[in-house]
């Protein structure tokens, strides 16, 4: 049994995973469907979170809209996803980014990772 679902979720797997950590600033491109349309929306905003393995892994996106925060969390490797676009790495010491639900303004920034 558990062989057969290995086999089912190594098919599902995406060929091309960007390389993106916790902390990057990231643009999301989701495919929508309303009705009979399908466009493609973009959601930048900052990682805070990654987690899961294999076809389960998923990502979390958070930035501030109007003045109120908001997160969506993106399968990996879902169709859905269209591509993920790293616009800047971040530098931080943490695996999850939560305190930055705390905080607005400059105070929810992250340093830029210099290389």
């Amino acid at each position: 049994m558990n062989e057969i679902i290995k086999n089912i979720e190594a098919a599902q797997l995406k060929a091309e995973v960007p390389q993106f950590n916790v902390g990057d600033t990231v643009k999301v491109y989701g495919k929508i469907k309303e009705g009979n349309r399908e466009r493609i929306q973009v959601f930048e905003g900052i990682v805070i979170k990654k987690q899961g393995g294999s076809v389960r892994a998923t990502f979390t996106v958070r930035k501030n809209s109007n003045g109120v925060g908001v997160e969506k969390t993106w399968p990996l490797h879902s169709p859905s996803v269209e591509k993920v676009e790293v616009i800047r790495h971040g530098k931080v010491r943490r695996a999850k980014l939560t305190y930055l639900r705390g905080r607005v303004g400059k105070r929810a920034k992250v340093k830029e990772l210099v290389k």
